[in-house]
């Protein structure tokens, strides 16, 4: 299956679609995202605080196709500083037992303990020594990111971030346009919610004769917006990636994103004051 890229404005290529790991560990982890490389996934998202780059790593090297993967992981809120941080991206490239990951992000800013810019610095370094090809954030304002390219002069190729119906963050969308950045959607489907239970959702999706996951993800896709959904089995993992054939229309896109909620929040994890290490 071919999947569509997006490029960032440094010329970063990345899949239009991701998978998302956390809670995929240990030999079933493996499976799972064995199965998902061998549906089509490229881009496979982790993390230090996943407890799962072992299991990501080890299934990326079983793979055939492993030369095309993105191996993606973030540095946790507890090792921003600057030493601190290298080191830690050095365990994260060894337990993959790769030689390098693709994409290194700051999971969150976390921004009254006020050390982002120094793990920035860390990710830039990390960079220059070959430990990690690309470099990004996750959870970061624009406000952070301002700061970031005032101080550092370097800009990050993507910023992953919460992006669902509920919550469609189009402000976000465009600060990162306008800069060049591509954005990366966490719980694009929501989680917890009844976001596909929706009756505007599940109007659509019968229209298009798909499930309203596919629609949902679609939405995603239409807006440039790279989805990241869990999925452990290989039936829902297929049924993510079948999508890029899906056309909405305006009206359906913008039903969709009128769901948006002032409270849309999954968990009330705004970036301006919630921490985590």
């Amino acid at each position: 299956m071919a999947i569509p890229h997006l490029t960032s404005a440094d010329g970063t290529s990345l899949p239009a679609i991701g998978l998302g790991t956390y809670r995929l560990t240990g030999s079933d982890g493996v499976e799972s995202i064995g199965q998902a490389i061998q549906a089509g996934y490229r881009l496979l998202d982790s993390a230090v605080n996943y407890e799962n780059e072992g299991a990501v790593g080890r299934a990326a090297r079983a793979a055939q196709v492993r030369d095309e993967l993105i191996v993606t992981s973030k540095l946790p809120g507890r090792h921003h500083r600057y030493a601190e941080a290298l080191t830690t991206i050095e365990e994260s490239v060894y337990r993959t037992g790769r030689d390098q990951i693709d994409l290194y992000l700051i999971h969150w800013p976390n921004p009254k303990v006020d050390l982002y810019v120094e793990a920035w610095r860390a990710l830039i370094e990390a960079r220059e020594r070959g430990l990690v090809r690309h470099i990004g954030l996750s959870n970061f304002l624009p406000e952070h990111i301002d700061r970031l390219l005032s101080e550092t002069g370097v800009a990050p190729v993507v910023n992953q971030i919460e992006i669902h119906p509920y919550f469609p963050q189009q402000e976000a969308l465009d600060y990162h346009r306008a800069h060049g950045i591509l954005v990366q959607g966490w719980s694009p489907l929501g989680r917890g919610n009844d976001l596909q239970d929706n009756q505007t959702i599940a109007e659509i999706a019968a229209a298009h004769g798909v499930t309203p996951a596919q629609a949902i993800l679609a939405w995603h896709v239409a807006r440039e917006v790279i989805p990241l959904p869990k999925a452990a089995s290989p039936k829902r993992q297929q049924e993510n990636l079948d999508i890029f054939g899906i056309e909405l229309t305006d009206a359906e896109l913008a039903a969709i994103t009128a769901l948006g909620r002032p409270d849309g929040r999954l968990a009330d994890q705004d970036p301006a004051v919630y921490e985590e290490f």
